[in-house]
Formats: structure tokens, C-alpha cells, sequence
């Protein structure tokens, strides 16, 4: 009885020792809080990664959700569905709507394209992805998540000291104003600052990264000079008098280093 005991016994600690080995192998780290970049696969060649970035997104983990942003080849595609097309045509299905993104291309020339922030359920497999159009029409594919590294953000090489002119965007605000493009760049000791010419003389201060900036001149429009950073977005604030009281008002402004001249 006692020999037939230990057995059992003896039996249950190895049944216990390989499911346990079996759970530990099938572990698999969780990336931590951060940005990534990571390559977005898919089985169409209708539907995939705008040319520009490489098959490749900005891969956002937060308390251990992860969300894609992708920009795709065109403005064809209105919207997603993480699951098959049959469950994405169910009562209180939740789709992921589109955002509009100007890309630019390497022979200069711009395009408007879909933007997508893809919640990713799990990485280096495939999972149900469904998209629509504009003929209103679903259909089924096969995605997956996979080549995650750190993110380093591109930045571009300032050039040599001297004068240059930019072609210059602006953003945001009620989308009235505008400002002079291109504009003159003036780069000293590895610098650039940038002479901002606005097409009304109401405006009475810039805010760039928490300094105030106040104009050199209202003539011709309100004129400021400030420190600025090529082929980035620089959120900015313009201090505004054309309403009926003083207002600030928050812009965006970027600089494309490749029109310098």
C-alpha cells in the first residue's frame, strides 16, 4: 500500500513539474511603458503602410495596452475593425475612425493619407483586421505587430551658419491666419532662428517653448523673430487682439529644411 502510495505521489509531482514548465516557457515578457517603432505586416498590397515610413509605425505601450499609429497609402480607407468584417457590421461594434495626415514624399511633392491608431492585441502573430471604404463595402485581412525597437526620433542636421529662407506651415486657430512662406532663416553658432511674418498686425506675442517673444515690428503684419527647429512640429501660443478681448490662440509651425536656399 505504502509502495503504491509514494507512486501516485511520485506521479502527481511530475505531471505538476511539466505543466508548470510548460506555463513558464510560454511566458512571454510584456514591453514596458513607452514608444516604440514597430513593422505593420498585412496580406494586401491595397492595404498597407504608407511608402514613406518604411511598413513601419510608432508603437504606443501605456499600463500595458499597446496602440499602432499607422499612416496608410491613401484617404481609401475610412475605417477599421479589430475582428473579421461580419462582427464589425454587428449593433455596437466599435470601429477605429481615420485622421487625415499630409505626407511628403522624397521627390518633394505632398499627398494627403489615412491615419490609424491600431489597438494591438498581442505582438509577432497574426489577428483579425477588418476595413472599409469609401463604396461602403467590408473586407477581411490578416495583420501582425512585429520588429519592436526603441524609438529614436528623426531630427535633421542643422546646416552651416548663414542666411537662408524656408518654406514655412502653419496650423491650428480658426485657420484665417497665415504667415509669410517662405521665411528667412538665420543660422549663428549651430542655431536657427527664424523671422515670422503674421498676415495681420493683431498679433502682440509668441509663446515657443514657455519664453515670450514679443514682435519687432506690427507693419505689414506682425513680425517676430524666434528660435525655431527644422522639419519638426513646434507647438506654439500667438497672443491675439483681433477679438474682443486679448486671446491666446495655440498653432503649429514647421519648418521644411529641404526648400532652404
Amino acid at each position: 500500500m505504502l509502495k503504491k502510495i509514494l507512486s501516485a505521489v511520485c506521479c502527481l509531482a511530475v505531471i505538476f513539474a511539466l505543466f508548470s514548465g510548460c506555463g513558464a516557457k510560454s511566458a512571454a515578457p510584456a514591453l514596458e511603458d513607452g514608444i516604440y517603432e514597430a513593422k505593420f505586416n498585412t496580406d494586401s498590397t491595397m492595404f498597407h503602410v504608407n511608402e514613406t515610413y518604411d511598413d513601419k509605425g510608432i508603437l504606443t505601450v501605456k499600463d500595458g495596452k499597446m496602440t499602432l499609429h499607422v499612416t496608410l497609402a491613401s484617404t481609401s480607407i475610412q475605417n477599421l475593425f479589430i475582428g473579421t468584417a461580419e462582427k464589425a457590421q454587428k449593433k455596437g461594434a466599435q470601429l477605429i475612425d481615420h485622421t487625415v495626415e499630409t505626407v511628403k514624399y522624397k521627390d518633394g511633392t505632398t499627398d494627403e493619407a489615412n491615419a490609424f491608431d491600431i489597438p494591438v492585441p498581442y505582438l509577432d502573430k497574426e489577428f483579425d483586421c477588418a476595413i472599409i471604404g469609401k463604396k461602403g463595402k467590408w473586407y477581411d485581412h490578416k495583420v501582425s505587430v512585429t520588429e519592436v525597437t526603441p524609438y529614436e526620433e528623426k531630427t535633421s542636421e542643422v546646416p552651416a551658419d548663414g542666411e537662408y529662407t524656408a518654406e514655412v506651415t502653419l496650423t491650428g486657430g480658426s485657420g484665417k491666419a497665415s504667415v509669410t512662406s517662405p521665411a528667412k532663416i538665420v543660422v549663428k553658432d549651430g542655431k536657427c532662428t527664424a523671422t515670422v511674418v503674421w498676415s495681420s498686425s493683431h498679433y502682440e506675442r509668441m509663446t515657443v517653448g514657455g519664453e515670450n517673444y514679443e514682435p519687432v515690428t506690427l507693419e505689414g503684419g506682425s513680425t517676430f523673430e524666434i528660435p525655431v527647429e527644422l522639419d519638426t512640429d513646434m507647438q506654439i501660443m500667438a497672443l491675439t487682439t483681433a477679438m474682443s478681448k486679448p486671446h491666446d490662440v495655440e498653432y503649429t509651425l514647421r519648418f521644411d529644411s529641404s526648400t532652404l536656399k
